[in-house]
């Protein structure tokens, strides 16, 4: 998403950041399978993992989860649900993928990766293009 943003010229504009609802992996850089995909689509990650708190409802207008289970973890902590109008799934901004969720290549091979970021490039130009219609940005 910060890759498109970048192409866009809207890092001024838009604040994207990426978090876990678990606390596996906390600190460490993307994974180097998934960086080496993304590589060859000229998209450079960077970054370490973290984990999605609740302040995280407050400080970004919407929340996109990868898979439902995801989603349902975060619904989970906001109980009264007073921001489950801003989480969303990916994958309901695709427009060239049938996929219902972004698979998890982390246990298969190179094609995994490779499906996943082709993936996301498609749902976060979707993505992109509901945040700028819907909020009027250009």
């Amino acid at each position: 998403m910060n890759h498109l943003i970048q192409q866009q010229q809207l890092q001024a504009k838009i604040q994207c950041d990426s978090a876990g609802t678990s606390s596996y992996h906390i600190g460490s850089a993307p994974d180097s399978r998934m960086t080496q995909a993304a590589r060859q689509q000229g998209i450079i990650l960077s970054g370490q993992a973290r984990q999605f708190g609740v302040e995280d409802f407050e400080t970004f207008d919407l929340i996109v989860a990868m898979d439902r289970e995801n989603y349902r973890n975060i619904l989970r902590l906001d109980p009264t649900g007073v921001y489950t109008d801003r989480v969303r799934q990916m994958c309901e901004f695709t427009s060239r993928y049938g996929d219902q969720e972004v698979p998890d290549p982390y246990y298969g091979g190179a094609d995994g990766f490779r499906h996943v970021v082709d993936l996301l490039l498609d749902a976060c130009d979707g993505l992109l293009t509901h945040v700028t219609q819907t909020t009027g940005i250009r």
